[in-house]
């Protein structure tokens, strides 16, 4: 019985921070192939969080929208065979320039929109 639990996946935890600049708001919409987790409202700061457990079949996919002054860029936030090896609890600093994957250094490591 302990091999059948080990063959399942850990929660993901997935955070996402408005670190666009003193007075700029964030809409962030984030989605997968089964759920959509609607629209959030963030100021300078604040944060968006949620947990699902990822796919045994390593095929979990999440992707954003973030808009801010007029601007609209998406990212995939969660790529299970990207982030499921090295993240169980994924922090990104979202900056004008792009996501950013903050790491327990206080490092944060550059990802692109597209």
């Amino acid at each position: 019985m302990t091999d059948a639990f080990s063959l399942i996946p850990e929660k993901a935890n997935i955070r996402i921070y408005n670190d666009l600049g003193s007075g700029i708001n964030l809409t962030v919409h984030c989605k997968s192939k089964d759920d959509d987790l609607g629209e959030q409202h963030l100021g300078y700061r604040n944060y968006f969080e949620f947990r699902f457990r990822p796919s045994i079949f390593q095929n979990t996919l999440f992707y954003c929208s973030f808009q801010w002054n007029g601007r609209t860029q998406w990212f995939n936030i969660y790529v299970e065979l990207r982030d499921e090896p090295y993240c169980s609890k994924c922090m990104w600093n979202i900056r004008p320039d792009g996501p950013c994957l903050a790491n327990y250094n206080n490092l944060c490591l550059p990802w692109y929109f597209y």
